[in-house]
């Protein structure tokens, strides 16, 4: 399935004063919120908006980025070096959004799995723990990796194989790939053409060691993750052709 950018939501809809309205239920002191399993932002009554929810496994070999992605949407510092995950991680982060064809605003909830490559090796039950129920799998690789890159298709397939086993009923989780460290594309390898032969758009981040991303950077990602979530889900419930770009 693949959604043009901005065909779903309002691409700068973050950037407006309704926008910013929502956007602030995030802050705190100037700087994003943590929230809890049982959080949620609050708004004024006469803003209040539903809810929607998805939960998102981050795949990717170790040293791709994965924690640092995480960091940057949740609005966490980005470390700046690289260590393993010990087990699993989850992190929720909430994004205001406004859908382009109803005009409706919702505020999408996504629950990040994120998990070392070593415990997965390791315990055999922590990839189904992470895929069941999943609604999206993040598959990751690094523009300053090409190996990375290259093991994507290994990636798919396991998370395809392990989300099979552990998804006893319903649809099998939308996969997505994102490429990290964009802002050293100039000096990688890969080729614009390299990544269309993926058969996937390709979500783009840039490092951001050392620091918090600010909402606008975090914004094309997770606008894009809405995007493609709420167009399979509305594909599902029969309101659109699943294929539909």
């Amino acid at each position: 399935m693949t959604v043009a950018p901005g065909s779903v939501v309002v691409a700068d809809w973050h950037r407006t004063q309704e926008g910013k309205e929502y956007l602030g239920s995030l802050l705190l002191r100037h700087h994003r919120r943590a929230f809890g399993l049982l959080e949620r932002p609050v708004l004024p009554p006469q803003a209040a908006v539903d809810v929607v929810g998805y939960k998102v496994f981050v795949s990717g070999r170790s040293g791709v980025g994965k924690t640092a992605l995480v960091a940057q949407v949740s609005g966490a510092e980005v470390p700046s070096a690289h260590q393993e995950t010990p087990g699993i991680q989850t992190t929720t982060v909430f994004w205001p959004a406004k859908l382009r064809e109803s005009g409706r605003a919702l505020f999408f909830r996504f629950s990040f799995w994120d998990c070392g490559e070593a415990a997965l090796k390791r315990f055999d039950h922590i990839l189904p723990s992470c895929l069941e129920k999943a609604d999206a799998v993040l598959l990751l690789f690094s523009f300053a990796d090409r190996a990375s890159f290259e093991d994507l298709p290994r990636q798919a397939n396991r998370v395809a194989a392990a989300a099979a086993a552990s998804q006893s009923s319903g649809r099998a989780p939308l996969q997505m790939v994102v490429g990290t460290k964009f802002d050293q594309f100039a000096h990688s390898d890969m080729t614009e053409g390299d990544l269309s032969a993926l058969g996937h758009s390709v979500l783009r981040v840039k490092s951001l060691a050392g620091r918090r991303a600010g909402l606008s950077e975090v914004a094309p990602l997770l606008n894009g993750l809405a995007e493609h979530l709420w167009r399979q889900d509305q594909a599902d419930a029969g309101l659109l052709p699943l294929d539909t770009e």
